[in-house]
């Protein structure tokens, strides 16, 4: 080996620890993100896709934040989604009729229970059940979408939704 060769080797070898230590510490850091902050970003997330999704099954009461539309009146089935279930959807073993209407049921009930953090689990699992139901009878090619459904689902399954919610004041109440 040269002066210079040797120099050089001494510079990379310095540069990878450097790097090391760069990766070490953002780990660190990453490390630091509160569970309570990962749940409530998944919680909102995960609950606005369901929201949507019911609010295009209704006619009657429409809550968007974003649009700032709010029509409070009676929720009944917009005119075209039973359509939808019988010529698209074709559910197995559920007529379209009961198929809509405990979709748009859910697609409403437990967004708001998830965003409460309120009987988070059970939701989370309704809403896994759904999107799975998606996959494999709707929308088979949608995977990358639906996978991503099951992994923030799955994250509030395990790890539940966090200090922020109804869930961990009743658990402190309780304990």
């Amino acid at each position: 080996m040269t002066p210079h060769t040797d120099r050089l080797s001494g510079i990379a070898a310095a540069q990878e620890g450097a790097f090391a230590a760069l990766i070490h510490a953002l780990i660190e850091l990453f490390t630091r993100v509160p569970h309570t902050l990962v749940a409530l970003v998944a919680r909102f997330s995960i609950s606005a896709v369901f929201w949507k999704s019911g609010q295009t099954k209704v006619q009657g009461f429409a809550i968007d934040l974003v649009n700032g539309e709010f029509v409070l009146g009676w929720p009944h089935l917009s005119d075209s989604v039973v359509d939808l279930f019988r010529d698209e959807y074709h559910l197995p073993l559920l007529p379209p009729e009961l198929a809509a209407t405990l979709a748009a049921t859910a697609e409403h009930t437990f967004p708001v229970l998830l965003l409460l953090g309120f009987a988070t689990r059970f939701s989370a699992l309704a809403l896994l059940g759904m999107t799975l139901t998606i996959q494999l009878f709707v929308y088979p090619d949608a995977y990358p979408t639906h996978g991503t459904w099951a992994a923030v689902l799955l994250l509030l399954l395990v790890h539940g939704p966090g200090k922020v919610s109804v869930d961990h004041w009743i658990a402190k109440r309780c304990a």
